[in-house]
């Protein structure tokens, strides 16, 4: 009687991790601008959540879901409410952002149109900004997601995320992503299971790749030699997508690594698998 007890409750236990997918499979939390934060909601029927009216990807179970949230590097210190919509009733769950205080980098570019465009050069950047845009923002209801992964090139980080940036002394924007030195022509992989959502050319990201990976899970993979896939191609983990370069704005050939949860950017190290 006790052997069947205890296979019951080990065909119980394995189903239910089956079904919520995420126990062992979450990123690492760090409540932080450019952060992930972890929100359990207990309803019985899947939630839709939002997080300053971007919806936020929600994986689980009944009376077990967690909302995984991207917190843009804007945000500031204090609490934030993330707005949960379920069986017709809307509740606010409340987290706190601590701050964080990231290095400062200075970079000399030697081409200086790629500091300050000319005319010619932003009409064309606002064009490349709809595409890049509309990639950032993608939506795709997939319940399959994998939030451990691989690093998709082999190398040191060469510049980390977050940093608050100058070039040719001049502000500009926060790093939006990991820069992984490695040599032209090295491979770079898909990192997850995804689809390509984009490729092109861009005045800054150079050659360019976004691979959705589900729910507004998006990455992106900037100032590639050579792009060896096409847009609509599904992709499993460790697949080859191309190789690194030093096309765009760069001082040197690396990849640059971007990780976006609810069309906002966070730090890749998160998602990567911890031995």
């Amino acid at each position: 009687m006790k052997n069947n007890l205890l296979t019951l409750s080990l065909y119980i236990f394995i189903l239910t991790s089956a079904v919520t997918g995420f126990a062992l499979d979450l990123p690492a939390e760090s409540t932080v601008p450019g952060g992930v934060a972890i929100i359990s909601i207990q309803t019985l029927d899947k939630p839709n959540a939002f997080f300053y009216e971007k919806k936020v990807m929600v994986l689980g179970s009944s009376n077990n879901w967690k909302a995984i949230v991207g917190i843009p590097l804007s945000a500031k210190p204090g609490i934030h409410n993330l707005q949960v919509k379920s069986e017709g009733i809307e509740t606010n769950y409340k987290f706190e952002v601590a701050n964080k205080d990231y290095e400062t980098q200075y970079l000399t570019i030697k081409n200086k149109r790629k500091v300050n465009p000319n005319e010619q050069d932003m009409t064309r950047i606002i064009k490349e900004k709809k595409l890049i845009s509309k990639a950032k923002s993608h939506w795709s209801n997939n319940e399959a997601i994998s939030l451990k992964f691989i690093q998709p090139a082999e190398g040191p980080y060469s510049s980390p995320f977050g940093l608050r940036r100058y070039f040719n002394e001049q502000p500009r924007k926060p790093h939006s992503g990991l820069d992984i030195a490695a040599p032209k022509g090295a491979p770079i992989v898909a990192p997850a299971n995804g689809t390509v959502i984009n490729t092109g050319n861009y005045f800054f990201n150079g050659n360019t790749v976004f691979l959705d990976h589900g729910q507004g899970l998006i990455t992106m993979y900037c100032h590639m030699d050579s792009i060896n896939i096409e847009e609509g191609i599904q992709v499993k983990t460790g697949d080859i997508i191309g190789n690194v370069g030093l096309t765009g704005r760069v001082t040197g050939a690396h990849l640059h690594w971007s990780v976006m949860l609810n069309n906002v950017t966070v730090d890749p190290l998160l998602f990567l698998a911890q031995d």
